[in-house]
């Protein structure tokens, strides 16, 4: 699956690519490409947490998670000013670029001679059937299901206020140069926050990792005090320190909990939910920065970001979540045996 999504991307960037050098590129056909790529990496995503598994020792998936965060801060980082420069010396340079970058990857994972997944007999279950179990299974694991929905509503917060510092960052007239480096500081810290996340997870019970992300969330709100968007973007960069500290955490355990089988299905479902919720964040926040006011934007983020704080603390399962040592034995799989053929 991931090497078939890596080639379909190859193909349909390249031939992007193939399409501006002849210079027979139609607007419609950059849509095709971009919806295609977003397919591939669905696809790709849905495979990648079964092969973490099969590659990482499960004592070092936090670790492995942890850097995965960082990667991709550093892309979000460095991809913009590559592509913007590859760009100024021919236009389709960035996109060739992108299409031998799939096929490193290919190269990569055919060189990989770890088996991705367990041995198990062919399943006839339709997509339906296999969305349906990855959902009961999910469902039924407390501490998997309060953290898909705990943390997928928790990316109503991040991209609406990000949005958010965009739309205040111009209105107080910031050059665009300006606003960028305020949104490159969330990604910089981020990147720092993946380095340090060793040392926190050491540092602190699984629990209080788990809560971190939550609890620095409201921290936005001291914009409400002092309405000037460097304040703000000051009050969201510790959340970016610690958010690859959490996601270890979370994925780690989600990874370490959900039979090799139904890693895919599960982890669809819990994609689903949180790509579900982030554009809400956006729109939101535009509606209200266009309706009401800065204050009044921050202030609705802040009391959402705080209410998810508290339902984390008072959660149950969030309580009796897993610790690090018990991902080094096998007494996690019995939750999931019902679900097993």
């Amino acid at each position: 699956m991931m090497v078939a999504a890596d080639c379909l991307r190859l193909i349909a960037v390249g031939a992007l690519a193939v399409a501006i050098v002849s210079d027979s590129i139609v607007f419609w056909a950059i849509a095709v490409v971009a919806f295609v790529e977003g397919t591939g990496n669905a696809v790709f995503t849905s495979a990648h947490d079964g092969a973490v598994r099969a590659v990482v020792p499960r004592e070092q998936l936090p670790a492995a998670v942890a850097a995965q965060t960082g990667r991709r801060a550093t892309a979000t980082l460095a991809g913009p000013p590559i592509g913007g420069a590859l760009f100024g010396v021919a236009r389709s340079l960035p996109f060739v670029a992108d299409a031998v970058s799939y096929a490193i990857s290919t190269v990569s994972l055919l060189a990989m001679k770890v088996r991705f997944q367990e041995e198990r007999d062919p399943d006839g279950g339709s997509i339906g059937e296999r969305l349906s179990e990855g959902f009961r299974f999910l469902w039924g694991q407390p501490f998997l299901r309060t953290c898909a929905f705990l943390f997928g509503l928790a990316n109503f917060v991040g991209p609406g206020l990000l949005l958010t510092v965009v739309v205040l960052g111009t209105h107080q007239g910031l050059s665009s140069g300006a606003v960028g480096i305020l949104i490159a500081a969330f990604g910089a810290c981020v990147l720092l926050g993946s380095f340090l996340s060793p040392f926190v997870r050491r540092a602190l019970p699984v629990r209080a990792v788990l809560l971190l992300e939550l609890w620095t969330w409201p921290g936005c709100a001291i914009y409400l005090v002092w309405p000037n968007v460097y304040v703000l973007i000051a009050g969201m960069l510790p959340t970016a320190l610690v958010i690859p500290s959490t996601d270890s955490m979370v994925l780690a355990l989600g990874i370490a909990l959900t039979p090799d089988r139904l890693l895919g299905r599960s982890g669809a479902v819990r994609t689903t939910i949180a790509l579900g919720i982030a554009p809400l964040g956006p729109l939101v926040a535009g509606v209200l920065l266009g309706a009401a006011s800065g204050r009044a934007t921050v202030a609705l983020f802040a009391a959402f970001a705080l209410a998810l704080a508290l339902w984390g603390t008072l959660s149950p399962s969030i309580r009796a979540a897993p610790s690090l040592d018990e991902l080094r034995v096998d007494e996690l799989r019995p939750q999931a045996e019902p679900f097993v053929e």
